[in-house]
């Protein structure tokens, strides 16, 4: 497992916000107790509130509001889109100024206590090519306000392209990376998307019944 998927599985363990102990979340990884110390600072560095010692386990803390502003969703979502782009740029001095921004941003966004038809996922924000899929949004929104199919070209962890299709039902985001959840027809499973690794998405004409 590539290190971009291990730091997507091990936020996903810590979006409890439970006490883990070190020892238990690097058998769940299937990775030493130094890969897992490393993996935990490198969150922590890209601000990440990941709170604990070595000793005593680890927890995602909880967040605050943004003072002294209020956001709505779609600000929200346009201050993660701007951020993803300018932390693509090459420019060092903005780059570290939109690093340092994000860092602080994130510290302030609520981790939990949201709208629980959200529950948001807690990705890490510096994933290579941060703002790639971000073009696919219009077609993916659309589709889950029209309950309409989606036939998704996918690149797995194992760097294999696949096809699937899916019946998209929510998009999340959290620290400038998103995921769709939805229904896999293809494999008759829920499923979760990166965005990051979506090659494609076209909405097919074919509407769908969210199922119970």
């Amino acid at each position: 497992m590539n290190r971009s998927d291990r730091l997507f599985r091990l936020l996903e363990t810590l979006g409890d916000h439970q006490l883990h102990r070190a020892e238990d979340l690097a058998t769940a990884q299937a990775v030493s107790l130094r890969t897992l110390y490393r993996d935990i600072g490198r969150l922590q560095s890209s601000g990440v509130p990941v709170a604990g010692t070595r000793g005593a386990g680890y927890q995602l803390g909880q967040a605050t509001l943004l003072p002294p502003l209020t956001l709505t969703d779609p600000e929200v979502e346009a201050l993660q889109l701007a951020l993803a782009i300018v932390l693509e740029t090459t420019d060092p001095d903005l780059k570290s100024a939109a690093t340092s921004l994000a860092a602080k941003i994130d510290a302030g966004l609520p981790l939990a206590g949201s709208d629980p038809a959200a529950d948001w996922k807690q990705i890490e924000h510096p994933f290579a090519n941060a703002a790639r899929g971000m073009g696919h949004l219009p077609i993916l929104r659309a589709a889950i306000r029209a309950r309409q199919k989606l036939k998704i070209t996918y690149n797995g962890a194992d760097a294999i392209l696949r096809s699937l299709i899916l019946h998209p039902a929510s998009l999340q985001h959290q620290a400038r990376s998103w995921i769709l959840q939805g229904w896999d027809q293809t494999h008759a499973t829920n499923t979760t998307l990166r965005l990051d690794l979506i090659e494609n998405a076209e909405a097919l004409p074919e509407l769908f019944t969210p199922k119970l």
